[in-house]
């Protein structure tokens, strides 16, 4: 005999639907055209029975059973019999069992995982009773402005060797002190398999059991809020691969592929570079189930918006042949009013899911179609690899940063994600040092030397206003390419391959200078003094010679002029500044007299100057320090003396010459490189910064061609 008809029980909907009591709960099955489903679980010993016979809805769309007499806290493996030929987990369940990789999943990672059961086959769905709960510490997080979001986009797997949340929670204090307001995660709901970037999703409302439990990622997202970070959860749903429950569902055999009825895919791509099984957006199954989606990792997980992944591709208008084959991508790029119309729709569901949740699209689409859905408050990726790569290699050519800035774009609102580096992108460490340019003794090949184009291409980034993304590790300087294999070879073959973990690379001084300096000028987006500035600021470029240079000005308050030469021989270049008067060199902590708008600038190859009108760094241009003048011995003096992270050393030079300062621990041992650079003969000052250093006493050695001076020194 048939299924059972009976209407839907009021106020359930798909999958799991727990009751008070924490003994019942009713399964909800959307399987449109389906004859009979029956559920088998471990709460009746896998066996088919009259009792777990699904009821069928009037319409023919859903089946729904309740489940009785279930013990509270015990998790229960269950999947759906179909028509007596399919089983299937739950779309819905928010943990599966795998046969075929849980037993690579270790203990120290996932706690107690529950056995597969025996005798059963394929992905097994969980359901628990009075499950135990999470306490949020943090219930009502404010979201850092969109328009100022630093995102550090992260592959949990190739971040940290023991792959977990809680481990991730003890890291976040390194992401904060860079200046990080936004985690970016690559997609950490179920996928096939363990180790993956994520892009093949299952199932779509559990977190993958490789990176630990859904407590511990709760916890971390409660911990990142507590340091001010958003979580951004990347998402692939344009499209589905094969262990998907509503795949298998309606599959056509014959042609290996979603059939033609499938409520939720397409038979065939509509568009070019689909992987998996292309999602109809325009059907109100698929509209459904996102809207589910969203409001699970939203409201569940208290996540704070997501990253779209190969969102160009939510579209039914065809642009390929009838089998998915010989796409036009030019014309998937084209404006299209359909795709609109699915996004403002998708928009206005996470809005009212959560309202001021982020979407962020990659879209790479035709630009008027950008700038109406950026108008409307989403988000966008904007890919500034190529350009920047060019100029940090020292090629000039390609390397106009122009259009990572929203207003040279004809966008109104700034909710372009410029960045040097994706997940999807070349490292730019690793071509200076394989294809840099190079002349005389400069040479970008050198590993120094390219990581001090890291520094001058950060610096172009993040003073550009508009929120802004990092790749991991970018800020050390990772310089392993995207094709590297696990045995030290480099094959396309090996891209999601994961990658060496070098948390090592803070120890060498030369890549936490990267670090050090990303950090420095991110922060100061968050100064009191310059935050409007990097929000709304006003911009004056010229992105595209040899000498880059930018202003930013807020008002008739903060400015920023920013002058780099990303040439491999010296230039000359006359930059105009804003207003005249006392500026301040923003990284070296000097001053720097401007009396006249036109200002000359000879730089060396690779050199960057940041000037800000406001004393940020709090500099005494001009300390009371009266030091002998004799005309022919070395003389200096630092003020103040105890120090308090700034300082300035005054000295009179007998002679014209390179000049270095180094500071020594109490042993006379070398800790660090003040500076080293040519200095005129006479009375000379200059100016620091040194927040690193900690309290003791201290020695500062000045070297010059004929002299040497120790200055004792005491940090507070």
């Amino acid at each position: 005999s048939g299924a059972p008809v009976a209407d839907l029980p009021a106020g359930v909907r798909d999958g799991i639907n727990y009751e008070a009591g924490n003994t019942s709960v009713t399964l909800v099955l959307r399987a449109p055209g389906k004859n009979f489903v029956t559920v088998i679980g471990g709460f009746n010993n896998w066996t088919q029975g009259l009792n777990y016979i699904m009821n069928k809805t009037p319409d023919g769309k859903f089946f729904w059973l309740r489940i009785t007499g279930l013990t509270p806290g015990v998790e229960y493996g269950y999947q759906y019999k179909v028509d007596d030929t399919l089983t299937i987990a739950d779309p819905y369940t928010q943990k599966v069992l795998d046969p075929g990789n849980d037993q690579f999943i270790s203990s120290a990672t996932y706690p107690n995982l529950k056995p597969y059961p025996a005798g059963q086959s394929g992905i097994v769905s969980i359901l628990q009773t009075g499950a135990q709960g999470y306490t949020w510490a943090i219930n009502n997080f404010n979201r850092p402005d969109k328009r100022g979001l630093i995102i550090y986009e992260l592959l949990l797997r190739d971040f940290l060797a023991a792959h977990d949340w809680k481990t991730l929670s003890d890291t976040l204090s390194y992401l904060k002190r860079l200046g990080v307001n936004a985690i970016e995660l690559l997609p950490f709901n179920e996928f096939e398999g363990n180790i993956s970037w994520g892009y093949n999703p299952s199932f779509y409302f559990a977190p993958d059991k490789y990176y630990g439990p859904r407590n511990s990622l709760k916890r971390f997202i409660d911990s990142a809020h507590s340091n001010g970070m958003a979580v951004i959860m990347d998402i692939a749903l344009n499209h589905s691969f094969g262990q998907s429950p509503m795949v298998q569902l309606y599959w056509d055999r014959q042609n290996n592929r979603p059939s033609a009825n499938n409520p939720w895919y397409n038979p065939t791509p509509r568009h070019a570079f689909n992987v998996g099984f292309d999602m109809n957006h325009e059907s109100l199954d698929t509209r459904y189930f996102t809207s589910r989606v969203v409001e699970h990792w939203l409201q569940e997980y208290k996540i704070d918006g997501f990253r779209f992944d190969l969102s160009k591709g939510f579209t039914q208008v065809n642009t390929c042949d009838g089998n998915g084959n010989n796409c036009n991508v030019g014309a998937w790029g084209n404006y299209d009013a359909s795709r609109v119309a699915i996004w403002k729709r998708y928009y206005d569901s996470l809005q009212l899911k959560s309202n001021g949740s982020y979407v962020i699209l990659e879209h790479f689409a035709d630009n008027n179609e950008e700038k109406e859905l950026a108008d409307y408050g989403m988000l966008f990726w904007g890919n500034l690899n190529h350009q920047y790569s060019e100029a940090s290699m020292g090629y000039l050519a390609n390397s106009n940063f122009q259009s990572g800035i929203h207003s040279v774009r004809g966008w109104t609102k700034p909710h372009l994600i410029t960045y040097m580096e994706s997940h999807d992108e070349e490292r730019l460490t690793y071509k200076n040092i394989n294809f840099g340019n190079s002349s005389g003794s400069y040479n970008i090949k050198d590993t120094a030397t390219a990581l001090k184009r890291m520094e001058l291409a950060g610096t172009f980034l993040f003073t550009i206003p508009g929120p802004k993304m990092i790749w991991q590790f970018g800020e050390l300087g990772y310089d392993y390419p995207i094709n590297y294999c696990p045995n030290g070879t480099v094959n396309n073959n090996c891209r999601t391959d994961p990658k060496p973990i070098r948390w090592d690379y803070q120890a060498q001084q030369r890549r936490k200078n990267v670090y050090d300096v990303w950090s420095k000028i991110i922060n100061l987006r968050f100064h009191p003094w310059y935050k409007e500035a990097f929000l709304s600021g006003t911009i004056d470029q010229n992105l595209g010679g040899a000498v880059k240079w930018l202003r930013v000005n807020s008002g008739d308050t903060s400015r920023l002029v920013v002058i780099g030469n990303f040439d491999v021989t010296a230039q000359t270049t006359t930059v105009s500044f804003p207003i005249e008067g006392t500026w301040y060199e923003f990284l070296k902590n000097e001053t720097y007299s401007v009396t006249s708008l036109q200002q000359s600038f000879t730089l060396q190859p690779g050199e960057y100057r940041m000037y800000v009108n406001r004393n940020v760094n709090n500099l005494t241009p001009t300390p009371v320090i009266n030091i002998p003048v004799t005309g022919t011995t070395l003389e200096a003096k630092v003020f103040p003396n105890p120090v308090k992270q700034q300082f300035t050393i005054e000295m009179y030079l007998p002679q014209t010459g390179n000049t270095s300062f180094d500071l020594l621990n109490f042993l006379g041992q070398k800790i660090s490189s003040l500076h080293n650079g040519f200095l005129l003969q006479g009375k000379q000052q200059l100016n620091f910064f040194r927040p690193d250093i900690s309290a003791g006493v201290y020695y500062i050695r000045l070297t010059t061609k004929s002299a040497t001076k120790i200055l004792p020194v005491t940090f507070q």
